[in-house]
């Protein structure tokens, strides 16, 4: 640890994120304005520690006896933030002609579809296959009518709707018309059929000429290999969900408390490639704002009382068990609601903590540790440290996965296993059900709440790390295999990582990574290629 961090603690996680303080010019660009920290009276003393284990009592907050074992609680929020999944539009196109025959001469293509009353059949048949696709989707997916062109003009109208995705059934029709309906500035994918029938005259020459038009380079915009699905609905599905991954994450908007980062120096630049790459939307709320409504909250009477009461019954729920001061808990759900409020409104579901070692602990008198949890288990996307070289990744796998995330810090991968660990992770990684959890101090500070989770041995885990620069992503599955208690953050797991770990050890970037429960490497490399971004699957001579 570098002598000026001292002070901080010994997380290198937590004493080495500059803050990115932007300043918008014209044209959407931004510029360094310097680092911004906060007021020297946020960072916790030893004094506000010892005011904030009296603050319970000061507040009416202490918890006097626990009830028996009981659910989980309904939130406090109610319905004020709902939760931002935006269905992804899907226009399904049957491309077909209808020739006609000619003595002593090649009058059709390849192809079963040669009349309308064929095309009429196969169009009704599409139409119930997506729908039993669309029934298995555990995303939202809005498919509109399946069309059947035979023109390019046809083409072009169809092009024209309102979609987030043309999906081409390609089963006849000239180059004008495929050229016609693809677009660049839009998801783009085709399906071919080739057994049980009737084949398409595209499965045969989809990569000669339309990908590569009769040479040996590609030159299709908005389309290329990894976009053609031959038979499959399961292939179509995982292509579909990571293009609604995309959709979702582009432009999201998020709330930044104390303003928006990146870990080290080669985060500085983090807010600003998150906004160009991603096209995301940072909100900075001040610590002094958020001061200004806990302290509001403290004496809200009302909301104090429901705050324990919420507490009283998480405490009391299954598989929980309390190892810290029982008002370190109750303190953590009034900082949800505050943060509840922000997000309600600026109409977003997500938000984040930057300076999360200091300046929070000292206004709320508590950690963000459990109040992230808490938010997360209900479907929100809440991330400590602002870290938007890996926020990105977060939200994308959240939305690949429909499950919660968990970004952690990684350790040195040895002998193909390695330790990950932080001190706020969410408990309903399945997106189902409660992992048991010790509710302890936060590991550095020794102060509020931090849940340690018991995350499912034997559980597949996907594993993504971006690079500083946005440029470059690594992924791999793991299995977990143990929940050990080193004296490191509090949520602990030793994964075994199914792939080459000592590749792995060579090819890191960047510092923190994002986790979910299951396995979404092909969506996560899919959905990156459409950004622009490489991907380096670990994983995949192990498939």
């Amino acid at each position: 640890m570098n002598a000026q961090n001292s002070s901080l603690g010994g997380c290198p996680c937590c004493v080495s994120v500059p803050k990115v303080r932007e300043t918008a010019r014209p044209g959407g660009s931004v510029e360094d304005a310097g680092d911004s920290l906060a007021p020297a009276s946020w960072p916790l003393t030893r004094r506000q520690f010892v005011r904030g284990l009296g603050l319970a009592a000061a507040s009416g907050l202490v918890l006097r006896g626990l009830p028996s074992a009981a659910a989980p609680p309904a939130p406090l929020s109610g319905s004020r933030v709902p939760l931002q999944r935006k269905p992804l539009r899907v226009q399904p196109v049957l491309t077909y002609e209808t020739p006609q025959r000619r003595e002593a001469t090649s009058w059709r293509n390849w192809g079963g579809i040669h009349t309308d009353e064929a095309a009429q059949q196969e169009q009704a048949r599409i139409s119930r296959e997506l729908q039993r696709m669309a029934a298995r989707a555990e995303f939202p997916l809005h498919l509109l009518p399946v069309q059947a062109v035979k023109t390019a003009e046809a083409a072009a109208q169809v092009a024209r709707a309102d979609s987030d995705v043309m999906l081409i059934y390609g089963a006849g029709g000239w180059l004008n018309i495929l050229e016609a309906l693809v677009r660049p500035d839009r998801f783009n994918l085709m399906f071919l059929r080739h057994d049980p029938g009737p084949a398409y005259l595209w499965y045969e020459i989809v990569h000669s000429r339309f990908l590569r038009k009769t040479v040996d380079e590609f030159g299709q915009p908005g389309m290329d290999v990894h976009d053609l699905v031959v038979d499959r609905y399961d292939e179509l599905l995982w292509r579909l969900r990571a293009l609604y991954g995309l959709r979702n994450t582009y432009r999201k908007k998020v709330v930044c408390i104390g303003g928006p980062g990146g870990w080290g120096e080669g985060g500085r630049q983090a807010p600003r490639l998150a906004r160009e790459v991603w096209k995301l939307e940072l909100i900075d709320c001040s610590y002094p704002d958020l001061e200004a409504r806990l302290k509001s909250s403290f004496r809200d009477a009302a909301r104090m009382s429901a705050c324990e009461r919420a507490a009283r019954t998480y405490l009391s729920g299954a598989g929980v068990k309390l190892e810290t001061d029982p008002a370190f808990v109750s303190r953590a759900f009034v900082l949800k609601e505050v943060f509840l409020d922000l997000m309600a409104e600026h109409e977003t579901d997500a938000l984040t903590v930057h300076h999360c070692m200091g300046p929070i602990m000292g206004i709320a008198q508590t950690t963000a540790c459990l109040t992230l949890t808490l938010l997360n288990d209900e479907g929100y996307l809440l991330f400590c440290e602002s870290d938007f070289v890996v926020i990105p990744a977060g939200i994308l796998l959240h939305y690949l996965s429909g499950k919660p995330v968990f970004l952690h810090n990684p350790t040195t991968p040895h002998d193909g296993l390695l330790t990950l660990a932080h001190c706020t992770a969410p408990r309903r990684m399945d997106g189902k059900r409660l992992e048991p959890a010790r509710i302890l101090t936060h590991f550095e500070s020794d102060y509020g709440a931090a849940p340690k989770v018991e995350m499912k041995r034997g559980q597949t885990t996907t594993h993504l790390g971006p690079d500083f620069n946005a440029r470059r992503w690594l992924g791999f599955r793991g299995t977990i295999l143990a929940n050990p208690f080193f004296e490191i953050c509090r949520t602990q797991i030793d994964v075994r990582i199914q792939g080459d770990w000592r590749k792995l050890l060579e090819e890191m970037r960047g510092f923190h990574w994002m986790l979910c429960y299951g396995d979404f490497l092909r969506e996560s490399g899919y959905a990156l290629r459409k950004a622009g971004l490489q991907f380096l699957d670990l994983s995949a001579s192990s498939a």
